[in-house]
């Protein structure tokens, strides 16, 4: 996690411990974030990175403008996992997403549909609203969603279970800029790139717009990326 916490950690296991119970059950949205950050007597703030985990290990999904819905899930499996992914780090993020949604949009431009292109840009459309409304919480939620559709896009079903992964890690990123106004524009402006590239059918810009995207994103965090092929996101 981004800032990995006793506090996290402990919510984190109420939580699981609570759905393990049945408390919530599969299907059941999770309360609000301000109320369930009030039951639990937490920041909401360390509620999101809670529900971060949570998603990661499979036991919830975050939906858009909807809230929090309880998956099915085997307990058992998610501790081991849930251990690993509290050590990553924002280097570790942005690793697991320039080795992925590159190669994801690549194969996405090849087969996409008019519909789908329509989507992506109905999407974009929110985030610029979002932006010129001054809404930095809504911006950042439309670049997720974004992200997530394109995820959704590939067909390939072994990628299907890792951008899961990819796209809980995609959270933590973009939490971190969140407030910071001055770089979604830009961030807009690339996810139009990979767009353009990929209504074009251009499979290789798609991925190098995405690559140069992820590089700036790890600038703007101050992260300088060790990329052995970082020269194909300049």
């Amino acid at each position: 996690m981004i800032s990995s916490s006793t506090v996290v950690n402990s919510v984190v296991e109420k939580l699981r411990a609570a759905l393990a119970r049945g408390q919530w059950r599969s299907g059941d949205m999770l309360p609000g974030q301000r109320e369930l950050a009030e039951q639990l007597g937490i920041s909401r703030p360390s509620l999101r990175e809670a529900v971060i985990v949570l998603e990661t290990l499979g036991l919830v999904r975050s939906m858009p403008g909807k809230g929090v819905v309880v998956l099915e899930a085997n307990f058992a499996d998610t501790a081991s996992e849930g251990s690993a992914m509290a050590g990553a780090s924002l280097e570790d993020v942005l690793q697991l997403r320039y080795t992925l949604e590159p190669f994801i949009v690549g194969l996405v431009a090849q087969s996409i549909s008019s519909k789908e292109v329509g989507q992506l840009r109905l999407t974009l459309m929110d985030m610029r609203e979002a932006l010129e409304a001054s809404d930095s919480d809504a911006c950042a939620n439309a670049y997720i969603a974004f992200h997530e559709e394109l995820f959704a896009l590939t067909s390939n079903p072994i990628f299907q279970n890792v951008v899961q992964q990819t796209s809980n890690a995609l959270k933590q990123s973009a939490d971190v800029l969140r407030n910071s106004p001055q770089h979604l524009a830009e961030r807009l402006e690339e996810n139009e790139a990979v767009v353009r590239a990929i209504r074009g059918k251009n499979s290789a810009q798609a991925s190098s717009e995405m690559r140069r995207h992820i590089l700036r994103e790890g600038q703007r965090m101050g992260i300088e990326l060790n990329i052995p092929d970082d020269n194909l996101g300049t």
